[in-house]
């Protein structure tokens, strides 16, 4: 069957072949005979009971920097769509928590992932629900309140703000630095923000583990390697992938997350996991299926692409 798939995405040049794991998706439903659609966020717009954007339907190629070509442009009524991708990268801001209230209105198109499942699980806040599978961890403003806990973990901590994404933000502290006072207050806005206090864990130098998840069940991961001058890990932030399996700590952890995700429509995760703890889930946008695909030689798209297909065909 041909089906009707919409992208809500940054940019589509912005893409990048080889990594982007939105475009991994595009390709596959062309490859299948589906229409691609894509439209950003500042497109939609509410009338009337339709929730609509200005789409372009486009063709898609694995070519660097000719990746894509328009072939159709039109404001086009979501709820003509037969699935709708929710793939707009961080931060999760009050205009993307109302873009996606506004979608939850389009009527007809499942959605991946679903809007209040996305709202639900703040990536850095969500692994709270699972305290014995995370590193020890504070979320305060107080600054009296971070030093003591610094303390209690022995003189070192890593601290990163609640809505960061790509890496932005983490801070590796250690006590005695007489930068210490300073960077607390840079990272609370003086105290009047929140942010996420943990255990520094000496696993970090090996790398944090990207795990993907379609409908709860893992499907593949890999390493991401920080540079030998910097704390994280994370692609965007100059780390490097290394091929990677999963351990029975991590199959675990993902067998305790799973009926939870799949209750709130988390239908396309990643896991992120140190040392055998559980730092963050990703739901907004992960990334990672190109570079798990070319380590293992599996097409993890295919596999979500045939999961939303099923679900589809369920209805």
């Amino acid at each position: 069957m041909s089906l009707r798939f919409g992208f809500l995405i940054d940019p589509i040049e912005s893409l990048i072949v080889g990594h982007d794991t939105s475009l991994a998706f595009m390709l596959e439903c062309q490859r299948r005979g589906h229409e691609v659609h894509y439209f950003e966020q500042r497109e939609l717009e509410y009338r009337d009971g339709r929730v609509v954007a200005a789409a372009k339907r486009v063709e898609l190629q694995r070519v660097k920097g000719d990746h894509y070509r328009v072939v159709q442009e039109a404001r086009l009524d979501l709820s003509t769509l037969d699935v709708i991708f929710l793939r707009k990268d961080p931060p999760v801001d009050v205009e993307y928590l109302h873009a996606t209230q506004l979608l939850e209105l389009a009527a007809g198109p499942l959605l991946v992932n679903e809007p209040a499942g996305l709202r639900d699980a703040n990536e850095k806040l969500y692994v709270l629900r699972y305290p014995d599978l995370i590193p020890k961890t504070l979320v305060s403003r107080s600054l009296a309140e971070l030093r003591a806990f610094l303390k209690e973990l022995g003189g070192e901590m890593v601290i990163k703000p609640i809505d960061g994404f790509g890496g932005r933000g983490i801070l590796h502290l250690r006590a005695g630095d007489r930068n210490l006072n300073s960077l607390l207050e840079l990272a609370t806005a003086g105290g009047a923000q929140a942010i996420v206090a943990q255990q520094y864990l000496p696993a970090s130098r090996e790398g944090d583990k990207r795990i993907v998840l379609v409908d709860g069940e893992p499907l593949g991961a890999m390493m991401r390697i920080p540079q030998d001058d910097d704390v994280r890990g994370n692609l965007a932030a100059g780390g490097r992938s290394a091929k990677s399996a999963l351990t029975d700590r991590e199959r675990e952890i993902c067998r305790r997350l799973a009926p939870d995700l799949r209750a709130r429509g988390l239908h396309f995760v990643g896991l992120d996991v140190i040392g055998g703890f559980l730092t963050e889930v990703n739901v907004t946008s992960p990334t990672g299926v190109e570079e798990i695909n070319a380590f293992d030689e599996i097409a993890i798209e295919r596999l979500m692409i045939d999961f939303v297909e099923r679900k589809i065909a369920d209805r």
